[in-house]
């Protein structure tokens, strides 16, 4: 049922062609993984707009940004004190591995060592770190949200989808697709226009997609 719904998807909307994101740049990936958190994208691109305008558009020149300034900058996209001290740190990271990372991972086990590293930065949870591989470093690791839960329990027959550790949701995901960075950015970016267009929080209206 999985991989059905992916093609039911892709037959109705097409490619998605994620992230959406203006430059679609791997910084500007992940400092909007970092400011979507709790967040609406319309605020999370003021945010960046604020910081392209200071001439912010590489990990180097936001760090080189007095802290004062960056917090003001990303205050749209809210808990801006959080989110200042975080970006820094994803910043640092980007420097130090953005090269690494960009080469495909070898194994599961290096992906695996590469998602903890990410995870070890505070502020940075599984939604994040995911989202981080998969759409700016192309790694294949399918990100398990909100939208994805909700497409799981209602359409997917999955129990319990709503409360299920997150690493074992997305296991299963991945257990039942092609191990295809392409496919895991568009299905992702599929659900999501999904619950925005017709699976919506309180009532679901997919039957001009689902039948």
């Amino acid at each position: 049922m999985i991989h059905a719904l992916y093609k039911t998807l892709f037959a109705y909307y097409g490619e998605q062609r994620w992230w959406p994101s203006k430059s679609g740049t791997q910084w500007e990936i992940i400092a909007g993984a970092i400011l979507t958190q709790n967040c609406a994208w319309r605020n999370v691109e003021q945010a960046l707009e604020n910081l392209s305008e200071l001439g912010v558009n590489m990990p180097q020149q936001l760090l080189a940004l007095p802290l004062a300034t960056l917090r003001s900058a990303i205050r749209p996209a809210g808990f801006f004190l959080q989110k200042s001290i975080c970006l820094q740190e994803i910043a640092r990271f980007a420097i130090a591995h953005t090269a690494e990372y960009t080469f495909p991972c070898s194994s599961t086990a290096e992906l695996r060592a590469r998602r903890k590293q990410l995870l070890g930065i505070k502020g940075v949870g599984r939604e994040t770190a995911d989202s981080i591989l998969l759409y700016a470093f192309s790694q294949p690791i399918f990100v398990i949200d909100s939208y994805t839960r909700r497409v799981a329990e209602r359409h997917l027959d999955i129990p319990q989808a709503a409360t299920l550790p997150y690493d074992t949701l997305q296991a299963l995901f991945m257990k039942n697709l092609p191990k295809d960075t392409q496919i895991y950015n568009e299905y992702h970016a599929l659900i999501v226009r999904l619950c925005k267009d017709f699976c919506l929080k309180q009532r679901c209206l997919c039957t001009p997609v689902l039948g």
